[in-house]
């Protein structure tokens, strides 16, 4: 079953896919199983959220893990670690 979630790039990411925010249409359960389906899409999306990248991500602007359940509707954020200085 289909899902319209909106779906946010930050800094490198945002760059490396063109675009600052998207709708997509996902069947994804969880937020790693979003990002596998951003990540076939191959392109900047692939470069970007590559496994073994060092990706953080937010369910609805609260930071979550992976294995979060996405639940239609959502807001999901990717973005790199910060760093400071």
């Amino acid at each position: 079953m289909s899902q319209q979630i909106q779906v946010r790039y930050f800094a490198s990411i945002r760059e490396a896919v063109g675009q600052g925010s998207e709708s997509v249409a996902s069947g994804a359960a969880t937020l790693g199983a979003l990002r596998d389906e951003l990540i076939a899409r191959g392109g900047g999306y692939a470069e970007s959220l590559a496994r073994g990248k060092a990706v953080r991500v937010a369910l609805n602007q609260v930071m979550s893990d992976e294995a979060t359940a996405l639940p239609a509707g959502a807001e999901v954020a990717f973005f790199p670690p910060v760093t400071g200085g």
